[in-house]
């Protein structure tokens, strides 16, 4: 791995330690080791295929690494839900229920969480609010836009205040402005509600100069370190160059 200024934070929100994974005789991943930290928006920049998603599937015990492990807010990933408690997923493929209203689907999600319906209608309120979806609580998701559904789902991984969200490719499907949008509001979450993200992208414009950066590529990482730092290390003009970089070095 080319790392360079890789964050190494001893109370990382989460901590990765090692993870391998393969798809029979075809490797996914190979000792993946990283940190993430409270308060910012850890970008996990990869092509398709790179292994992000199967990395998610494991941070979420979807799949079972059989190297390694995962620390989530100084709690082991393991059999029970303690872990997994502190962590709000948005999956790239929609998971909400269209036949529901917005506030149905948010209030199914908080029983789940064991929310009492006293804090549970605070939090929607709460939530609905931040992602200008209030005024649609009442309407049946299959009413909703693409990107109102994506902000729906935000909202319900967001609904028991997590200490780690993770976002698989969140802005898929959404038109530009939209995106530009929720790519805003969620930096802006992660500092002043100091949750920690892990973003799974392919989109170089989705990433800020400030941001924590891992590269993944072809199941390892090849980069580790704060966005701007990694593309002056790697003498390239912007990011997009030192992407190409990273993942030939890496190769």
């Amino acid at each position: 791995m080319v790392a360079v200024a890789a964050v190494n934070d001893a109370t990382a929100a989460l901590a990765v330690d090692n993870l391998s994974f393969s798809y029979g005789n075809k490797p996914a991943l190979s000792n993946v080791s990283f940190n993430v930290r409270s308060g910012a928006a850890t970008m996990l920049l990869g092509l398709n295929g790179s292994g992000k998603t199967t990395l998610f599937s494991l941070l979420t015990r979807l799949f079972l690494s059989p190297t390694g492990s995962v620390t989530i807010d100084g709690v082991k990933l393991g059999a029970g839900n303690a872990a997994l408690r502190k962590v709000g997923i948005v999956f790239q493929q929609m998971t909400l229920d269209l036949d529901l209203t917005v506030e149905q689907n948010l209030r199914y999600f908080a029983a789940l969480q064991g929310m009492n319906r006293r804090d549970a209608e605070v939090r929607i309120t709460e939530e609905l609010t931040a992602l200008d979806l209030n005024d649609r609580r009442k309407d049946r998701v299959r009413t909703l836009n693409g990107g109102h559904r994506r902000r729906l789902e935000i909202a319900r991984a967001l609904l028991h205040q997590p200490r780690l969200l993770l976002l698989d490719e969140p802005t898929v499907g959404l038109d530009i402005e939209t995106r530009r949008t929720l790519v805003g509001q969620l930096h802006d979450r992660a500092g002043t509600d100091g949750v920690a993200i892990l973003w799974a992208t392919h989109l170089i414009d989705e990433i800020f100069e400030d941001d924590p950066l891992i590269i993944l590529h072809q199941g390892r990482i090849v980069a580790d370190g704060l966005t701007g730092t990694l593309v002056a290390s790697a003498g390239a003009p912007d990011l997009s160059a030192a992407f190409v970089h990273f993942r030939q070095a890496g190769a």
